[in-house]
């Protein structure tokens, strides 16, 4: 975090950490407006950059990702009327659009959550570049810098290298930050909806609704803020499925196979130390049984591809990614992945997976892993197309996870054991003997 002179104004800017519990970047900008006796403007930037065409020739992010990504400001706006300050919506490039905010409002510090990869970083450097102060929190771990047993610079690349030093080292997060209940006085501008690019109707997208899906975003209980976010928290652990969550996490469908937290962790409006805390305090109450110490395991693996991309940035984006060992000659099969993409590779579970992912915008962490070894291994794709793909599709997209996870699959990544080619005929019949999951997304 970096601090500078007195702040004549803050601009808070919500990237993904879309909530008001456990914010500590908030927490730091109204303690800065505070202290210096000044005001507090929240911004969100719909990033316009989001709806152009990718180098892979179809749309960087899909409607319903943007769908489920405005469920979370909407309520975070909501919640910031209530507390009577107000949420601001601009609309373009972020560094360009922020920077003429601050010029207009006379304002030169802004406050963000820090966010380890290429394109967000590029944000921050541009902001800069213009004489701005920009302040940012790293939050979106478990545990912060300082409570590591290593410098992030020296983060372990293997994962259980990682999540053994950290267990020896008494792995124990902070309590989450309770949540914002007062915020500092707005700026005195004639009209900030004047300051406002209104979202245009391109911003405006209904959530998917298909009675199949197992993440149901449609209904009430699902919706993308952080108010559902912890009442499903909540109702999770009252309903004791944390003691079977190790039996189920394979599961294809239904809403009770997995944790469900991943589309409010991506957004940010359900922390990864809110969600930990709610484990603990299940634990404390029911007993920690190996279901309750695997969710933590899998909190963990999303922390360790978070402190790989600060450790590695943009070789995490680079087609060889960390491995040195050669690239193998290939040619792209364009074709391939355009069946793999509509779901008609001839695989009965691929093809499943892949019509749930593009009719829901969601799909299992066992049916991910399988996609993604089938595009890399049998249709012998490039690894970085797949990784664009559930960037556009997935209303969980992580960029650290996401690119982590298909480094890993590719043998790119840093497991030793190279890369993971799943059978698709033994997960089908391991997972789906039935055929109940091929049928419903027949």
């Amino acid at each position: 975090m970096t601090t500078s002179q007195a702040p004549s104004g803050v601009i808070y800017w919500f990237r993904n950490d879309l909530r008001l519990h456990d914010n500590p970047a908030l927490r730091h900008a109204i303690a800065l407006a505070d202290d210096h006796n000044t005001w507090l403007l929240p911004v969100y930037v719909h990033d316009t950059a989001l709806k152009l065409t990718s180098p892979w020739g179809f749309v960087r992010t899909s409607d319903h990702r943007l769908a489920w990504t405005e469920m979370a400001v909407s309520d975070v706006r909501r919640q910031l009327a209530g507390l009577g300050s107000h949420l601001l919506q601009i609309t373009g490039d972020p560094s360009d659009v922020l920077a003429e905010l601050m010029a207009r409002l006379s304002a030169r510090t802004l406050v963000c959550e820090e966010i380890a990869a290429p394109y967000e970083q590029a944000h921050i450097r541009a902001l800069q570049k213009h004489g701005l102060d920009v302040q940012t929190v790293w939050q979106s771990t478990l545990m912060a810098p300082e409570q590591l047993p290593f410098a992030p610079k020296d983060v372990p690349d293997e994962f259980s290298s990682f999540r053994r030093a950290v267990e020896r080292h008494k792995f124990n997060p902070a309590q989450p930050a309770s949540s914002i209940t007062r915020m500092p006085i707005l700026p005195a501008h004639p009209s900030l909806d004047g300051l406002a690019t209104t979202p245009s109707a391109s911003h405006t997208f209904a959530p998917l609704n298909d009675p199949r899906s197992a993440f149901p975003w449609s209904q009430p209980a699902f919706h993308g803020g952080e108010c559902a976010a912890l009442a499903h928290l909540q109702n999770y652990c009252s309903r004791g499925l944390p003691h079977s969550y190790k039996a189920t996490r394979n599961g294809l469908y239904g809403a009770d196979y997995s944790t469900k937290w991943s589309p409010w962790l991506a957004t940010g409006a359900l922390s990864p130390r809110q969600a930990w805390a709610a484990i603990q305090a299940f634990e404390s109450e029911h007993g920690a049984t190996e279901s309750t110490y695997w969710i933590g395991f899998e909190l963990l693996w999303r922390d360790h591809f978070r402190w790989l991309h600060h450790k590695y940035g943009e070789r995490m984006y680079w087609q060889r990614g960390l491995s040195d060992a050669p690239l193998q000659a290939q040619t792209h099969n364009a074709r391939g992945f355009e069946r793999w993409c509509s779901g008609q590779t001839g695989h009965a579970l691929i093809d499943a997976g892949m019509r749930e992912l593009n009719a829901t915008g969601y799909s299992s962490n066992r049916l991910r892993q399988n996609l993604a070894s089938y595009l890399i291994h049998d249709l012998r794709c490039d690894w970085r197309v797949g990784a664009a793909w559930f960037e556009a599709q997935l209303i969980d997209f992580d960029v650290y996870n996401n690119q982590g996870n298909w480094l890993y699959l590719s043998g790119r990544g840093t497991d030793p054991r190279g890369s993971r080619r799943f059978n698709p005929d033994k997960q089908a019949n391991d997972y789906d003997a039935d055929g109940a999951y091929r049928r419903l997304w027949k």
